[in-house]
């Protein structure tokens, strides 16, 4: 079995020169006074350090690809600038180099469907190393409808647009920048940190190990009407790059044969008088697959043989796909909740994210307003991650596939609960303290549960 944690490939010297150079540019260095005027450019940077700890528990058995049961470890450190200038009206370039480090639990990356820690996908040892995150172009184009402000953050420059509009990304970036957004389970270095809570678990994202890819993405803005009550909706469409082989670093450039697309419908509205927002997403891969019942009857024919049969019958493209629900909701101007749930076809093996087939999530983000603290949250969550039969079968014959595999399996879905508590303590820096309780890690009920806790320290300059 090959280590997980993929060696990343060294960085050209004038990647290194911009990391260093943005690392001492503050992050309201601009050019000039007039946002919406070309030439206008932006550094901001931010640091995350994520400590993890999980107690002993038990275990009736395990496999080659099993959380370690004995009492564990694990860190993840990044440090990551983003880089944003307008070159012309309505045109911006971004570029984000990005240093990371860190050991999961287990020493490799397995045992779980719902990984702990957002960030965990970036390390590669305890030596940091350096890498293009983002190289992408982003064009808008105003088509009406009134104007509405855009605010500074990270690959977003400040500004004005027409609520009527058509932007396209192009480049290196992540699906996740545009698809799946949700205002109280997004970033992983603010808010919840398990996977299951930061995007849909299910959603077998086309990117390289790391979470990124090549492709495009369109987004088309139309404007509701405020005197009808109507809310504002968004299409956004693309296709990206996955790796040349399931979930490793190396990318499959043939885009126009290997490929992630996805489409996403989006409506924003009013409940209560509080706004919230509604997301369809569907996603279809092409990609060079093993499926689940080639794998289980590779190892029926051979048993003893190796029980990572996909090697053995990956021999064709397949299709894989999927369908999911992801709603946001304000309660009041200091909680709000969540909800994202996600079916897929479950009859290939995973191709670059995680192993789920379906999932759920659910939870509420509350601000420290009430307690005199506005500028802390508390957030509670509670996920669901469970598997097709087809690679349930699978994983009862004995199989092993990227991040799991005990070499027997008593089914259950694997249930994750987390809680977190983000404390300010400067103007630009958070402490969170987090727990989470895993029933049934890798679908095991002979395993388990896990109990994992968690401090972060984030800062953004």
């Amino acid at each position: 079995m090959k280590s997980k944690i993929l060696p990343l490939f060294k960085p050209a010297s004038a990647c290194k020169r911009s990391l260093a150079l943005a690392i001492l540019l503050p992050a309201s260095v601009m050019a000039q006074t007039e946002s919406d005027e070309p030439f206008y450019w932006e550094a901001k940077n931010q640091i995350t350090y994520n400590w993890q700890k999980h107690g002993s528990f038990g275990a009736a058995y395990s496999g080659p690809n099993s959380m370690t049961s004995g009492a564990d470890k694990m860190y993840t450190f990044s440090i990551t600038s983003h880089l944003g200038m307008r070159l012309w009206k309505g045109g911006e370039a971004y570029f984000n180099p990005e240093a990371a480090s860190g050991v999961p639990f287990s020493t490799n990356l397995v045992g779980l469907g719902g990984f702990t820690n957002g960030e965990i996908t970036r390390a590669a040892g305890t030596t940091p190393k350096l890498y293009r995150q983002r190289l992408f172009l982003r064009q808008t184009w105003n088509n009406g409808g009134g104007a509405e402000k855009v605010e500074s953050d990270f690959n977003q420059l400040p500004g004005t647009v027409d609520k009527n509009r058509f932007v396209m990304t192009m480049g290196n970036f992540s699906t996740l920048d545009l698809f799946d957004d949700n205002a109280y389970a997004k970033d992983p270095r603010t808010q919840f940190m398990n996977w299951g809570n930061w995007t849909y678990s299910a959603w077998d994202y086309a990117a390289d190990a790391r979470g990124f890819g090549w492709g495009f993405a369109g987004e088309w803005y139309v404007g509701g009407n405020e005197a009808d009550g109507s809310g504002d909706w968004v299409l956004r469409f693309g296709r990206m790059t996955g790796p040349k082989v399931p979930n490793g670093l190396p990318v499959d450039f043939a885009i126009g044969k290997h490929y992630g697309d996805q489409v996403e419908l989006e409506r924003s509205h009013h409940l209560g008088g509080q706004p919230g927002k509604v997301r369809v997403l569907g996603w279809r891969n092409r990609a060079v697959l093993a499926s689940f019942d080639d794998a289980t009857a590779y190892l029926q024919a051979h048993p003893g043989g190796d029980p990572q049969a996909f090697f053995n019958v990956r021999n064709g493209e397949k299709i894989k796909y999927g369908l999911g629900l992801n709603l946001e909701q304000a309660i009041n101007d200091n909680a709000g909740f969540f909800f994202r749930g996600m079916k897929t076809d479950g009859r290939t093996e995973t191709y670059a994210f995680t192993e789920v087939d379906n999932s759920l999530s659910t939870g509420v983000l509350v601000k420290g307003k009430s307690w005199g603290r506005a500028n802390d949250a508390f957030g509670l969550s509670l996920a669901q991650n469970t598997l097709s039969a087809d690679r349930r079968r699978f994983l009862a014959a004995g199989g092993v596939s990227f991040f799991i595999g005990d070499g027997a399996l008593s089914y259950k879905p694997e249930t994750i609960v987390e809680a977190f508590y983000n404390v300010r303590v400067t103007k630009n820096t958070w402490v969170t303290a987090d727990f989470q309780r895993i029933a049934n890690p890798a679908y095991n009920a002979a395993r388990g549960p896990v109990n994992v806790l968690a401090v972060r320290l984030h800062a953004e300059f």
